[in-house]
């Protein structure tokens, strides 16, 4: 069964936030989701998305403008305005997805959590002066 995967990466330090992993995601399942990272991370000033359904409707835009969100879409058949979040993506299909037949949701997401994990702690992006996204966090939150 197929199933779909809504990625949040904070832009500034390249820390994969979480993935939420379902066979649909709707709009409402998509905000509380955020509403939990938001717990931990706080909400960001601006979200950059796609212009899916869950991210065009009013409970999405509703949800934004609450919390004092600024939505910005990226343009269809316009990858490069949101590169970073293309290539996280090329990486985790080619080092998680691409790897394995997942028997449930379940088995997937511990998966992408473990893979997680090693990415924002293990692996340095060159774009941090080869840091991985946890010493630049901390860096920056020492600064």
């Amino acid at each position: 069964r197929r199933f779909r995967i809504f990625n949040v990466i904070d832009d500034f330090n390249r820390e994969a936030l979480g993935m939420d992993i379902a066979v649909s995601l709707p709009a409402g399942r998509v905000t509380r989701y955020l509403d939990n990272l938001a717990e931990y991370h706080g909400y960001p000033l601006t979200i950059w998305v796609v212009n899916g359904l869950e991210f065009t409707g009013k409970t999405f835009f509703v949800w934004a403008r609450s919390h004092g969100i600024t939505i910005g879409y990226i343009q269809l058949g316009s990858p490069y305005l949101n590169g970073y979040v293309e290539r996280f993506n090329r990486i985790c299909r080619t080092e998680v997805l691409d790897l394995y037949l997942f028997n449930n949701l379940e088995q997937a997401r511990k998966v992408t959590e473990e893979w997680l994990t090693i990415y924002n702690t293990e692996r340095p992006h060159e774009a941090l002066n080869n840091m991985t996204p946890s010493e630049y966090k901390t860096l920056k939150q020492a600064a």
